[in-house]
């Protein structure tokens, strides 16, 4: 009898590949190349013949894909987010999902305090015009940009946190060192909002036009794709910055072009993108917005960590057990699933 085979989509870090090795699983890694990844129609066929998925948050896991083996045993996703996943096909199918929670929390906001600043700082215009030698003398006007602390003015900044769950708290403990006013929205945590006595919770209309910056920190779910719009936008301070940490998709690409073009606010930092890894047109060519790779969570620790937890829920899902991190519980009480795990056929 064939060993079973653990498919990675795409290569993992070292510690999740440790984990898996042992396993006595054959472990097949789809795509080793850094600049792209498998095609839909590679990953289709790969996922015919493997017993359990890991999955890049890159890789669309559709219902093609999951249907497509009825011996998948559970998929396990290498990010916190899971939007890449067709949840509810998985559920019906009888396929446990898994994600990788709370290990990159400090990471994510470490990213944002350092978009915050080199947005306000103006760090990546100053750094590109000193490597071309054009730093000649210091000049009082040059490269000027905003406080985060009170600064000259003496006056606190405020800061907006929309989305208070890990990350977003963790971006509040953070900013008490700046002596920042904090002010969060996020319907769903309301009663941990007022809570904490760091923050203050705020309407979204209320956050954006008292904020100096804002930055995102919500999941990605019908109620807050486009989040933040033209009217959201043009309801910021002209001085205002705005951090996304997030998902692409959470704000309106175009409409912030248009509101950086125009200055209805000062500046942005984009982590993440709406049709990511494309850029919507006219971003890249704006000198007030940084733009990153999607690297919230990229240090070697919390990475090495993410990979690990992916390798064991995948174990997990492997063996017919309770995965430490599911992210859809109901599925292990369903008909579909004890048959996968019983190995009786289709669904």
């Amino acid at each position: 009898m064939a060993a079973p085979q653990i498919l990675v989509t795409r290569r993992i870090p070292e510690p999740g590949l440790e984990i898996l090795r042992p396993s006595g699983a054959r472990v097949r890694v789809l795509h080793d190349d850094e600049e792209t990844g498998p095609r839909h129609d590679e990953l289709l066929e790969a996922a015919r013949s493997c017993d359990v998925l890991i999955a890049i948050l890159t890789e669309k896991i559709d219902r093609q894909v999951l249907a497509a083996n009825p011996a998948l045993l559970g998929v396990a996703n290498m990010a916190v987010g899971y939007d890449n996943v067709d949840l509810a096909a998985a559920t019906a199918l009888g396929i446990p999902v898994t994600n990788t929670p709370g290990v990159l929390d400090d990471t994510t906001a470490d990213l944002t305090w350092a978009m915050l600043m080199a947005a306000a700082r103006r760090i990546p215009e100053a750094h590109q015009y000193t490597v071309e030698g054009r730093f000649r003398i210091w000049g009082p006007n040059l490269f000027v940009g905003a406080d985060i602390s009170p600064g000259g003015s003496g006056r606190p900044k405020v800061l907006g946190i929309v989305g208070y769950g890990r990350i977003g708290a963790a971006v509040a403990r953070r900013a008490t060192g700046f002596e920042m006013t904090i002010l969060a929205f996020d319907p769903y945590k309301r009663p941990a909002i007022e809570a904490d006595a760091r923050v203050a919770w705020a309407d979204l209309p209320e956050l954006l036009a008292a904020s100096d910056f804002v930055t995102l920190h919500t999941p990605l779910v019908p109620e807050t794709h486009h989040l933040i719009g033209e009217a959201e936008l043009r309801a910021m301070k002209p001085t205002a910055y705005l951090i996304n940490a997030a998902r692409g998709p959470v704000v309106d690409e175009q409409a912030l072009v248009r509101a950086l073009s125009e200055q209805w606010i000062a500046g942005a930092a984009l982590d993440v993108y709406e049709n990511e890894p494309e850029l919507a047109p006219g971003l890249a060519q704006l000198p007030n917005v940084v733009l990153l790779p999607h690297i919230g969570s990229a240090s070697r620790d919390t990475r090495g960590k993410m990979a690990a937890m992916a390798a064991t829920n995948a174990l997990a899902h492997l063996r017919g057990e309770r995965a430490p991190h599911i992210v859809n519980p109901e599925v292990y009480d369903t008909d579909a699933y004890r048959r996968r795990v019983a190995g009786t056929g289709q669904p």
